[in-house]
Formats: structure tokens, C-alpha cells, sequence
């Protein structure tokens, strides 16, 4: 009997096991199991390097729906991200995802529609190894500036959490709207043009409050 198990994984305090699991629930997706990697980075780490990200190749048989928020919570890197996709297809596990309801599995034998699903499961991956570069990039060109000697003024307080920032560029980078975005993480439409217009920056302000 298939089954459906929820992968959350978590590297800073904002994100919670919990919220990655009502964002899936109020999608509308049945969890019959959740296994999550907690207070672990996808930057430093391969799935399968991780404890629990190891027990998803133990566990998913085919038939077996594999749901996560988005791509990036499988990993950070590219290659990390296409080969772990790949070989969950490859034993007939379906991946899909929270953030626009992607779906991919190995179905498929039509040589347009594999090329279609390839490209796509490569341009995501991509997107989630630019969003970690682009937070690598903010900690070493501005952090540090930014924060300046202890107690200097720091601006405004950003009104968005670290997930929902990921959310947001992760939403973005697959061409959702504005109004779609501000629905899915409650900021506003200013906050969203915001962060889309210098996402560096948006790290950047966050970084500076997480100090």
C-alpha cells in the first residue's frame, strides 16, 4: 500500500517542522508520515548525508508520494537537488512539492515531456543553489559592514521571516504573481516588490537583526 510522507528539513529558528507541515495540510496534501531533519543546513550537507534525509532512501517504495515544502528542502546545491529527484523517479517514488504544486514523477516514456520535466526539475534546482549563494554573498559583502560596532543603528525591523523570504524568491523565481505571492505568505504587496527588487539586500536586513 502507497503512502504519503511529508520531508521537512530546518537550519534557523524562524522555520518550524510544524508550520513546513499546515503549509502541506492546507494545501491539501495527506501526510501519512513526517520525517524531518532539524537544525540542519542544506548548504554543508547531500540528502542523503543527512540522518533522516538518509531514511528516505531506505524507506520510499514505489507508488510512494514524497511531498516537500519545495525543492530547496531536499538541498542547496544543484546537483544534490537533480540526482536525489532523479533517483526517487527512477524507483517509482513521486516527488511533489508544497509551492506551486509540482508534481514529478517517471511515468512518463514520451521523450518531449521527459526533456519538459527535466529542464524544469533543473531550473529549480538551480534556483534553490542561487538562493544559497545569494545568502552566502550578503554575509560576506554587507553583514559585517552593516552591523558595524555593537549597538549601531540597524534600520527598520524587516516584517518578514527567513521562511518567508525563501518563500517569496522561491515563488518568484517560478513566475507567480504578485498578488499569488502575498496570498500564500501574508506580507504585503510593497514588502514582496521589495524583496524581489534586491534580494541580496532582503538577506542582508535579516541577517542584520539575527545578530
Amino acid at each position: 500500500m502507497s503512502r504519503t510522507v511529508f520531508y521537512a528539513r530546518v537550519s534557523v529558528d524562524d522555520q518550524t517542522i510544524a508550520h513546513q507541515r499546515t503549509q502541506a495540510e492546507s494545501a491539501g496534501f495527506v501526510i501519512d508520515e513526517v520525517v524531518a531533519d532539524d537544525g540542519v543546513s542544506g548548504v554543508f550537507t547531500t540528502l542523503a548525508e543527512r540522518p533522516q534525509g538518509r531514511r528516505l532512501f531506505d524507506m520510499l517504495r514505489r507508488g510512494d508520494v514524497l511531498v516537500v515544502r519545495w525543492v530547496d528542502r531536499l538541498g542547496r546545491s544543484y546537483t544534490d537537488v537533480t540526482e536525489a529527484i532523479r533517483a526517487f523517479m527512477a524507483r517509482g517514488v513521486i516527488v511533489r512539492t508544497v509551492i506551486n504544486n509540482m508534481t514529478f514523477d517517471g511515468a512518463t516514456a514520451d521523450p518531449i515531456q521527459m526533456a519538459v520535466r527535466d529542464a524544469l526539475i533543473g531550473f529549480m534546482a538551480a534556483t534553490a543553489q542561487a538562493q544559497a549563494e545569494a545568502t552566502k554573498e550578503a554575509q560576506r559583502a554587507g553583514i559585517n559592514h552593516a552591523k558595524g560596532r555593537e549597538g549601531a543603528y540597524r534600520g527598520r525591523k524587516p516584517s518578514y521571516s527567513g521562511s518567508q523570504l525563501e518563500t517569496v524568491c522561491a515563488m518568484q523565481s517560478q513566475g507567480a504573481t504578485v498578488a499569488t505571492i502575498a496570498k500564500a505568505t501574508g506580507l504585503s504587496r510593497q514588502t514582496i516588490y521589495r524583496i524581489v527588487g534586491s534580494p541580496i539586500e532582503a538577506y542582508i536586513v535579516l541577517e542584520r537583526w539575527n545578530k
